[in-house]
């Protein structure tokens, strides 16, 4: 073998230890455990189900990579999902937490679960995404209140290339449920009253795009269009500052607007204002907000996944066609009396002028949210949470109420 045939390859097999160093020495997984109990109780008259009560322990794997050493770096990410089934029963089913079969009476599974792997290439600041994701984009809120995470498959490009700008654009064309295991197309929420119509049932093409920009520690601002092919285009603006008043005390303004129109099959026409606006003392913080609904329909997005409305909360999300609602928020942190890791909150809103059709009265609602939670901060149980959630929900000529009490219990281990 010649000398420059050897030097070759042995400068080659250097390059490749550094790019399998970097790839595996950057990485990292941890494992999470969540127990889930869900009770949600019907309470009006002829309810078609009295009670929705299920149990189950999740299983949540997540590794990222790093990545290999060159102009572009590839790596992957891999997400593992397991859901088992504790307790439940067909006339109990539907909570959100477990699959469930096809055919009647519907009962849940015994488990089910899913493997999203996620390729990754980086040049610069600048990551590409391609495979599983789970975007937290004002557009498009993946949803991780149930067992398991909502997912998507698609493409995702994030830029970071200049200091305080971010830029974030991709197009998913399915997304896998937080009670399933199957990815399908998407459809709009249907929950609530919000006049939507449309002549499509499914699609297979989200696109979005996101520029926001971090001006100093007190102002962010951004822009973000999402549109839901054969549904809707949505364009949403959001301005959130904190105001330093005094020695721990602060005022932040959380101001929220979204235009939706319609994309050939719909009757989409929708303006949502928003405005949070929350003072903080020590450990305590006292929020006050209001949100309206004005167009031919309420707000549209995503089945299953969350809304960027600042009353979107544990059950509703008062986005109904012409809907005005306001917001009392109350939360304190214990670490202002020596105990870290617990906190405490409560909410109640306040939603009127629904529009449900000529001849029928105008719609109204209100939810009460509390929130007590736990987690250890350190010793052999570090990372053990426990929160308590509960709602109430009472609504006018329109809907369900209903009371609700969730129990999660969770472990996050690193496992490197």
């Amino acid at each position: 073998m010649k000398p420059t045939t050897l030097t070759l390859l042995l400068a080659g097999s250097g390059l490749a230890a550094q790019a399998n160093a970097d790839f595996l020495a950057d990485s990292k997984a941890k494992l999470e455990l969540r127990n889930f109990y869900f009770n949600r109780d019907y309470r009006q008259a002829g309810a078609a189900q009295s009670k929705q009560e299920e149990w189950a322990q999740g299983f949540l794997l997540r590794y990222e990579s790093g990545y290999t050493d060159g102009m572009v770096g590839v790596g992957v990410d891999a997400l593992g999902l397991l859901g088992v089934k504790l307790d439940s029963s067909p006339d109990r089913a539907g909570s959100g937490l477990l699959k469930r079969d096809n055919e009647a009476p519907r009962r849940a599974k015994d488990e089910y679960g899913e493997l999203g792997l996620t390729a990754k290439f980086k040049a610069s600041n600048s990551v590409l995404k391609l495979g599983t994701l789970t975007p937290k984009l004002p557009v498009l809120v993946a949803n991780d209140s149930r067992l398991l995470p909502q997912t998507f498959r698609g493409g995702q490009l994030n830029v970071q290339e200049f200091k305080g700008l971010t830029f974030d654009a991709g197009r998913v064309d399915r997304v896998n449920q937080r009670d399933s295991s199957d990815y399908e197309k998407m459809g709009i929420t249907t929950t609530g009253a919000k006049g939507i119509v449309s002549g499509q049932a499914r699609s297979d093409a989200f696109d979005f795009a996101s520029l926001a920009y971090q001006w100093n520690d007190r102002l962010n601002t951004s822009y973000s269009y999402g549109g839901l092919d054969d549904f809707y285009h949505q364009h949403q603006v959001n301005l959130v500052h904190v105001l330093p008043l005094a020695e721990g005390q602060s005022l932040k303004s959380d101001l929220r607007y979204a235009r939706s129109t319609d994309d050939g099959s719909s009757n989409i026409d929708n303006n949502a204002l928003g405005a949070m606006f929350t003072y903080a003392l020590g450990g305590h913080a006292l929020g006050l907000g209001y949100q309206r609904m004005s167009g031919d329909t309420g707000f549209a997005y995503v089945n299953g996944s969350d809304a960027f409305l600042v009353n979107f909360v544990q059950i509703g999300d008062f986005a109904n066609k012409d809907e005005r609602s306001w917001q009392a928020r109350y939360d304190y942190n214990f670490a202002a009396l020596g105990i870290p890791g617990l906190t405490f909150m409560t909410r109640y809103l306040s939603g009127d002028n629904i529009d449900l059709g000529a001849g029928t009265p105008e719609g109204s609602e209100w939810e009460r949210d509390t929130d007590i939670g736990y987690v250890v901060q350190d010793g052999p149980l570090k990372n053990l949470g426990l929160k308590w959630r509960n709602a109430t929900v009472r609504t006018a000529h329109f809907g369900s109420d209903l009371n609700e009490n969730r129990l999660i219990l969770s472990y996050t281990l690193a496992l490197w």
